[in-house]
């Protein structure tokens, strides 16, 4: 079906084109010929469906959430098949953050929020979720503070050439729940 026969698939090319936009360049300064272009449809049908950059960036931004509330999903089931410990959770965050796109997605989010008040509630989805993933396996003070550590992480991986490794990851996340840390494979060292 072509894109003139399909208006909400051309809304949504329209959207998915931005959101990309959005992630590649790290910031919201969109244009409609640059969103059109991405888009592969006519410079008047951005504007037909959004009257202001900020209402496209909007939609963008709401894309971009709905794809970290499906990643939380997949976190959930995974947590949850691995019963919350902490090498678990570690393995998520891992992936999650070996996933450059991903981070490039939530890190905008982030930075909308902070430089738009009324867009804080998409950038604190993926924090406010993972808190209450997390709140099912641990306490919620835990939870929180894991979630803390993966802002950071998450952070760490936008400006390092690679994320930090799952050692380092499993440390930090097995302290941070609180839980027994391996035992160690020195003798005679007490921990």
């Amino acid at each position: 079906m072509s894109a003139r026969r399909d208006p909400s698939g051309r809304r949504q090319a329209i959207v998915e084109a931005a959101a990309d936009l959005i992630v590649e360049s790290a910031s919201t300064d969109l244009t409609h010929r640059r969103v059109a272009e991405r888009a592969q449809v006519p410079l008047g049908a951005t504007t037909y469906y959004f009257a202001t950059l900020a209402d496209l960036t909007t939609a963008a931004l709401h894309h971009l959430a709905e794809l970290a509330d499906e990643a939380l999903r997949e976190m959930e089931g995974y947590l949850a098949a691995g019963g919350g410990a902490p090498a678990a959770v570690a393995r998520s965050l891992s992936d999650y953050l070996a996933d450059p796109r991903r981070v490039q997605a939530d890190s905008a989010l982030y930075f909308a929020g902070a430089q738009h008040s009324e867009l804080r509630p998409l950038a604190l989805r993926w924090f406010d979720g993972m808190t209450r993933i997390l709140s099912a396996h641990t306490d919620p003070e835990a939870a929180r503070a894991v979630a803390v550590y993966a802002d950071g992480a998450m952070m760490h991986a936008l400006v390092h050439d690679e994320p930090l490794d799952m050692a380092a990851i499993t440390r930090a996340v097995t302290a941070l729940m609180g839980a027994a840390p391996a035992a160690s494979t020195t003798p005679g060292r007490d921990r």
